[in-house]
């Protein structure tokens, strides 16, 4: 007889005292919630455990390992042991086993779908002219709210239940998630309609735009040029008026590249701002998700909306994590406000003149509405792209690739079900997913076989260091500025290209990006104008949790761009 289960505290630390009528009441009902919630899994234990009919045949969820397996297992351990030996191992397992065929039986919580939908379809070419569209639907939620009436495309690597989901590789084709990410919830809530499901990048492991196994997405105002990625779809669908809205996700800059790239506003808040819950992570010190949009306006209201803390279930926030009022704060006016000019962001080998010239006058223009411009420097930026190749290269195939996109080690929400279809497609398909990730998995797996993880410790050991300069240069300035892309966005190379070619870009793309996904801080990607046709994007990187002053420089260069 199993025992009985217990209502667990909710995680986090104690609740602060109530300073108000009003905030007792919310406490009230939060602590209600919880109560409910514990008895609703309850329930389901319960039910679970009365429908077992003791004495008859139950096939088995998880079989005794063979004495081959055994073996072949022993010796990747360097384990020395003989016939006999593995056999007693083998009859010693029979208890774990137990655990692992009783753990089958329980029904395990899953986030709720709350409003309800149609699978959609699948698009014709007619109607999806530029690929930009992986799937598309029609769910509503809310007939009120902060987005109401706002049309949103939803990146490829965020689950909504009942609907397709392919996160840009053959690897996870034909997966169908049974529950919502936390913030498909919440757009809903606030009255969103999702349009469908926008095409990313083959397991989200390019800044370019023609490595999703669905093909390539060209650029929206030059053709034959990349839209940037890896949230390709999400841009180019802004970019093109097809959405009002868009979410993307972001471990190197897969946001504010295809911003940048395409002319449109990308914002990756500060780590752990936005929940992830829900998401395909790719490293779990990462992953970022966020809006984007047409206007810093309609950002700045999308974070509204995704902000704030998701009841323990996403390992990257804390819970005390508080939601502002953005859209407030936009008033144009910049009196106070130091911008600083991040020197090692302009002049890199790969950069180009007029992308340099553009971001640098558009930082300047800001002084017409009582900014101070000036110029900072921080030496470390230029280790910032190595030290992410190493976190994000050894993590990557640690957590997306041998973890399933999951990973081991953190509480909350662990969607099995993605889990297991990301297994089965990485067995039975990894030679069908692009160069960029046979690379990352063939290096990666090298690195950690002879060096056995230890660049990766010190990239994220040196992270600290890396964090520590830039904040060392936020306490002289409200916010940096730098080129999102040091170069306007690259062709999209021919059917016959080289490995090493398809390959190349890279690096080069996440120079100025990257960094701060290992940091955290909050970078929104602005249009700066455009240079032979092609658009161009200016980073605003601010202090953790200030988001809303990222947003506010954005805002005033928004309108003195538009009312010239």
């Amino acid at each position: 007889m199993a025992t009985e289960m217990k209502a667990a505290p909710p995680l986090g630390s104690a609740p602060p005292t109530p300073s108000d009528d009003s905030e007792a009441e919310r406490l009230r009902e939060e602590n209600k919630r919880l109560r409910e919630e514990n008895e609703r899994l309850l329930s389901q234990v319960h039910s679970v455990q009365s429908a077992q009919v003791p004495g008859l045949y139950s096939a088995p969820a998880v079989r005794t390992p063979s004495l081959q397996q055994l073996s072949r297992i022993a010796a990747k351990f360097n384990l020395d042991l003989d016939e006999a030996e593995l056999q007693e191992f083998q009859h010693a397992m029979k208890r774990p086993l137990a655990s692992y065929q009783r753990l089958d039986k329980l029904v395990e919580p899953l986030p709720p779908v709350k409003w309800p939908r149609t699978p959609g379809w699948r698009p014709q070419p007619a109607e999806n002219p530029h690929n930009a569209w992986y799937w598309r639907t029609e769910i509503t939620g809310a007939h009120s709210g902060k987005l109401h009436g706002k049309t949103v495309a939803i990146k490829d690597t965020v689950a909504v239940a009942g609907v397709p989901m392919m996160n840009g590789s053959r690897v996870l084709e034909g997966y169908v998630p049974e529950y919502d990410a936390t913030i498909i919830t919440r757009i809903l809530d606030a009255g969103g309609i999702i349009k469908g499901k926008a095409v990313c990048e083959d397991m989200c492991k390019s800044p370019s735009s023609y490595t999703a196994a669905t093909g390539p997405i060209e650029n929206a105002h030059v053709s034959g040029r990349s839209s940037g990625g890896s949230s390709s779809g999400s841009a180019a669908l802004l970019a093109l008026g097809e959405v009002d809205l868009a979410i993307g996700g972001d471990q190197g800059g897969s946001i504010r590249i295809p911003a940048a790239w395409s002319g449109v506003v990308g914002h990756k808040p500060t780590y752990g701002l936005v929940p992830y819950t829900g998401c395909v992570s790719v490293e779990t010190t990462l992953d970022h998700v966020g809006p984007m949009a047409r206007t810093v306006e309609d950002v700045a209201i999308m974070l509204e909306v995704l902000s704030g803390y998701d009841n323990g279930l996403d390992p990257r926030q804390a819970p005390n994590i508080s939601v502002q009022n953005y859209t407030s704060q936009l008033t144009g006016d910049l009196s106070g406000i130091r911008v600083g000019l991040l020197k090692e962001g302009f002049g890199l080998e790969t950069s180009e003149a007029d992308v340099d010239d553009m971001v640098r006058e558009a930082a300047y223009s800001l002084t017409t509405v009582g900014a101070v411009v000036e110029e900072v420097s921080v030496p470390m930026h230029y280790d910032g792209c190595h030290l992410w190749n190493t976190v994000a290269i050894e993590g990557t195939l640690e957590t997306m690739v041998k973890g399933h996109g999951l990973g081991v080690g953190w509480k909350g929400f662990y969607p099995t079900s993605m889990l297991e279809a990301l297994a089965r497609g990485f067995k039975s398909r990894a030679s069908d997913t692009s160069h960029t990730l046979k690379l990352l998995m063939l290096f990666g797996e090298y690195m950690r076989e002879t060096y056995g993880g230890r660049y990766y410790a010190k990239g994220q050991n040196l992270s600290r260091v890396l964090t520590h300069a830039y904040n060392n240069a936020l306490q002289n300035c409200d916010v940096m500025v730098l080129p999102t892309v040091p170069f306007k966005a690259t062709e999209i190379p021919d059917q016959d290209v080289s490995i090493k070619e398809f390959c190349q870009p890279g690096i080069k793309v996440v120079a100025n990006t990257c960094p701060f996904n290992l940091t955290g801080h909050p970078a929104i990607s602005i249009n700066a104008g455009f240079s032979q046709g092609l658009p161009v994007g200016m980073m605003i990187v601010g202090r953790h949790f200030d988001d809303v002053t990222v947003l506010k420089v954005a805002y005033a260069y928004e309108k003195i761009r538009d009312g010239k």
